[in-house]
């Protein structure tokens, strides 16, 4: 039970002590070995993760309401450790129905705050993806995030489509955040570009198989490879021929 005199600052806190305390240290000197960038971990699975974040969202949701979770999730989202922003995310990837257009433009600040593709495919994928799907006009914003210098932002872009693009939605900004953003030679934002056009491929072919054999002189090879991958075998020959 929640005392009525604890902040979101003293919750995350605690949160922070339950993650230091429930940690493996030599499965956390593993985890570097899935980042191209110096991460800090406390070596937590993510099923076990998941679990103690979904038990502490149903206490604070239960006594003190969905505002005050956000604010101690915005508070963990400013954690130097993986863990503390993926626990940030699932501890709102229940509620993301419940949220609105100050909550998006919260978590689309997050985007400053990533250290690895980890935390940040969190963020675009289970809280900025499905309010973009829910509210297609959000989509805009992730033309501006295709200009910005930071690599996560740029990644976003594609990351937060996904969602909306597995349903059929966003075909034309598909097609136009894949312009902007194929002639990026970081490996992080093509690895995303590929993934979003992956998953058109895969469950709308027939609509995005004519767009990539239409442009695969244009995109990166890394890109097309990665957008076949689901496609039967001839078509998959015929988009990279």
């Amino acid at each position: 039970m929640l005392p009525q005199s604890k902040t979101p600052t003293y919750i995350a806190r605690h949160v922070q002590r339950v993650l230091k305390d429930g940690g493996s240290a030599p499965h956390a000197e593993g985890v570097q070995h899935f980042f191209k960038e110096e991460i800090q971990s406390r070596g937590w699975y993510t099923h076990e993760l998941r679990k103690v974040a979904v038990r502490f969202r149903r206490t604070i949701v239960r006594e003190a309401g969905l505002p005050f979770l956000v604010r101690v999730a915005d508070r963990l989202f400013r954690g130097r450790m993986l863990e503390e922003k993926v626990f940030a995310v699932f501890l709102l990837q229940g509620e993301v129905a419940r949220l609105g257009d100050a909550e998006f433009r919260l978590f689309e600040s997050w985007l400053g705050r990533v250290s690895s593709w980890a935390d940040h495919d969190g963020v675009a994928s289970y809280l900025l993806g499905p309010m973009i799907a829910a509210q297609p006009k959000r989509a805009a914003r992730v033309f501006v995030w295709a200009k910005r210098k930071n690599r996560w932002y740029r990644r976003a872009a594609a990351v937060a489509l996904i969602r909306g693009a597995r349903a059929g939605q966003f075909e034309r900004e598909i097609i136009r955040v894949a312009g902007l953003l194929r002639g990026n030679s970081d490996d992080i934002v093509q690895k995303g570009l590929g993934w979003l056009l992956r998953e058109w491929a895969k469950f709308h072919p027939n609509r995005a198989v004519p767009y990539l054999t239409r442009t695969r002189a244009q995109l990166p090879r890394f890109v097309l490879r990665t957008a076949c991958e689901t496609l039967p075998a001839k078509v998959k020959s015929k988009v990279l021929c």
